[in-house]
């Protein structure tokens, strides 16, 4: 489907755009992105990198795994975006960080076998203990 999303941190010192046709869009379950949120799920929506564009401000990165780059506002802590090595043409926008988060629904779970025991999943979606190979 093709998109246009805006957002941004929670200060409001970065800000983005992504344009383009959305890859995927999923919760992830796994450690590390819990850890990421202090929540026990992170929604994220993935686009191609070069529809993505920071409007506002710049990003500070931070390697959380030898293949994964994540981004947040240095300001105020916001996660904004994932990016993996192995993929280096693809971005993750978390989808709360997008103005209008009902732009990118997620159609997936991923990492469940990471989740709390006490976080249900109940929204119908398909779920995947792992990754989900075919995004």
């Amino acid at each position: 489907m093709e998109v246009i999303l805006e957002g941004g941190c929670l200060c409001g010192a970065v800000r983005y755009r992504a344009t383009g046709s959305a890859i995927a869009s999923g919760i992830c379950h796994c450690r590390s992105c819990q850890r990421t949120a202090s929540a026990p799920t992170l929604p994220y929506v993935t686009l191609p990198l070069a529809a993505f564009e920071i409007t506002r401000g710049s990003l500070a990165d931070y390697r959380s795994s030898a293949p994964v780059t994540r981004s947040f506002c240095a300001r105020c802590g916001s996660p904004l975006t994932y990016r993996n090595d192995k993929k280096p043409d693809r971005i993750d926008i978390m989808t709360c960080s997008l103005d209008d988060p009902n732009k990118a629904p997620p159609t997936f779970h991923v990492w469940t076998d990471h989740k709390p025991v006490w976080d249900a999943i109940a929204d119908g979606l398909p779920v995947f203990a792992k990754t989900k190979t075919e995004t």
